[in-house]
């Protein structure tokens, strides 16, 4: 009787002869099949339906499988998605991925190899292909069956290695195989959702050791590692479902692959690091409002020239707090009011320090009800030096400058505490003022060449995001240093990719599929890149509930001609021509 697991199932009817037959069986034994096939016997498996048969074996083998909730909550019920996956063992995964995803999407296929044929109950969830052989004239029709499927809505899982991961001498670890690009082809020929999972694990070390001696050993050595699965716990890590668009359509096939192939590993769990846990803050209640009127008082007394410009019922002030005490402290009330959204606030009943009485304050008001709507906190490095020639910057308590740093050897406006109430946030318009109001600021005061401050990255943002950006966007400096670094390196692979792609190019495509809420960095990240900002260092701001931030300088001169005259209008050619000699 032919046992139920077997190489001889694989075999053509008119090819078992008697000899061919006696050493298929030495091989099951010399491979462990037959050990796979008691193990058949023993728990019934045979002829059962997929996913009675997985349950089976996975109960058979006593696999505990973590994170399953996880990833079928980020699974779409609907519609064409391509999932993919590291192969790390090269078999168990395959079943355990098939089931869980496969209770969410019971139109799931797996473009898989070959080798799984072995297990024939669960031929209804497998399309074969030889990943061994790309030139396999048996893996067209699988990938043009598998571009069908997901074309017409349904879901794919893709193990693109297409082969089981393996030690590598030059990266010195095991990895896996670069990816074949038929992902990145499946994604955007259909536009189909994407979704990244890593399942975390190794196999024995002899399957290393052999493979290394001859890597077609390690596809003979597979059976064998599912049954060293036993009494084994396997993580399975999701990242977060993103639209085919996130993916940059200036860049090729092999570039997105690799791309999607980290965006995998970034979900390893061995690559987190969670936010310190804060001591409680109790959140005290904030002050009262300034009333509108009181505000409106204070910008009657001003100098013409502190009105830099108006639009619609909006005007934009710079003023300072002698002159603005109520004002002063409605900004500050507001910032702490809106940094608490962002788990930023300090808990008082507004977000003040000695440095409001020093700084230069640049906001912009609701002209008919006096009524704050965002501001900037600007040190103007010349005049604060000339009050206080040791320590006068609020950011040399986040980085230490040398004295080649710019702040130290020329004017320059160091940037910070900038806020837009809620109502204003996604508004195009309150970022636009308070820039128009800045660079009417300089127009003003043309000695001020460069900006320098941070942005504040949120902890709302996930560990691995506040990295990635801090490795795609920091030029290390020795004039700019963190008092207290964000030790958190990339994974090896994340820096692998980075040696051969510029990983500022996809931080969005990244960041989208490790933020839950798909959030991209911050938008005045965004804005300061636009304007040729240099990235120097990014600090843990002790005094601002420690939070990540990234100090950056822009030298207004050099910015995009078109940013340019948006922000300093008229002004920008004179500004441009300016010579302090």
């Amino acid at each position: 009787m032919t046992a139920a697991i077997s190489l001889l199932n694989l075999v053509p009817q008119d090819k078992k002869s008697a000899i061919f037959t006696g050493l298929i069986g030495l091989l099951d034994k010399i491979l462990a099949i037959h050990r796979l096939d008691q193990l058949y016997v023993d728990h019934q498996l045979a002829g059962l339906s997929k996913e009675k048969f997985a349950i089976k074996l996975l109960s058979a083998l006593n696999v505990t499988i973590e994170g399953t909730h996880e990833l079928q909550q980020k699974i779409p019920t609907s519609g064409p998605l391509v999932i993919a996956s590291n192969h790390p063992f090269g078999g168990i995964e395959g079943v355990i991925l098939a089931y869980v995803i496969g209770q969410i999407r019971p139109d799931l296929k797996v473009l898989a190899n070959q080798g799984l044929q072995l297990f024939s109950e669960l031929k209804d969830y497998f399309i074969f292909t030889n990943p061994l052989s790309e030139r396999d004239p048996r893996n067209g029709p699988s990938l043009r069956r598998s571009l069908r499927h997901v074309k017409q809505g349904g879901a794919l899982l893709i193990f693109p290695a297409g082969r089981v991961s393996y030690y590598q001498k030059d990266k010195k670890r095991i990895s896996e195989h670069q990816w074949n690009r038929i992902v990145a082809i499946l994604v955007a020929r259909t536009q189909a959702q994407y979704l990244a999972v890593f399942v975390s694990g190794q196999n024995s070390r002899i399957f290393y050791r052999l493979g290394r001696i001859y890597y077609r050993l390690r596809m003979l050595m597979l059976p064998r590692e599912l049954l060293n699965k036993r009494d084994s716990k396997i993580r399975i890590s999701a990242g977060t479902c993103v639209p085919s668009n996130v993916f940059p359509n200036t860049i090729d096939d092999v570039e997105q692959t690799a791309l999607q192939r980290i965006q995998s590993y970034v979900q390893d769990p061995l690559w987190r690091y969670h936010w310190p846990v804060s001591s409680t803050i109790d959140l005290q209640p904030l002050i009262a409002q300034v009333p509108g009127k009181l505000i409106k008082a204070e910008l009657a007394n001003l100098e013409a020239n502190q009105k830099l410009l108006s639009y619609r019922n909006l005007d934009v002030y710079y003023g300072y707090y002698e002159q603005l005490p109520q004002t002063v402290q409605e900004i500050a009330r507001l910032r702490e009011l809106v940094f608490r959204e962002h788990d930023e606030g300090s808990g008082y009943p507004l977000d003040t320090d000695d440095f409001d009485k020093t700084y230069t304050h640049l906001f912009v008001v609701e002209r008919d009800e006096g009524r704050i709507i965002g501001a900037y906190r600007m040190g103007q490095s010349d005049r604060l030096l000339a009050m206080d020639d040791s320590n006068p910057f609020y950011l040399s308590a986040m980085f230490t400058f040398s004295k080649q740093f710019i702040n130290r050897h020329e004017p320059c406006l160091e940037m910070g505490r900038s806020f837009l109430i809620p109502e204003y946030q996604s508004s195009f318009h309150g970022l636009l003022l308070l820039w128009r109001g800045i660079g009417r600021f300089v127009c003003q005061f043309p000695q001020y060449r460069t900006l320098y401050g941070t942005v504040s990255l949120s902890k709302l943002y996930d560990p691995r995001s506040v990295s990635l950006i801090q490795h795609a966007l920091v030029t290390p400096t020795v004039d700019a240093t963190a008092n207290m670094p964000f030790n958190f390196p990339v994974s090896p692979e994340v820096a692998d990719f980075a040696r051969h792609y510029p990983l500022k190019n996809h931080l969005s495509s990244l960041l989208a599929g490790i933020e839950h809420d798909g959030k991209d960095t911050p938008i005045l990240l965004r804005h300061y890149q636009k304007l040729g900002a240099k990235f120097h260092c990014l600090g843990i701001d002790s005094n601002f509930n420690h939070t990540p931030g990234l100090l950056l300088s822009v030298r207004l001169a050099n910015t995009p001609e078109k940013l340019g005259k948006l922000y300093l209008g008229e002004g920008w050619q004179g500004y441009k021509e300016y010579s302090q000699s």
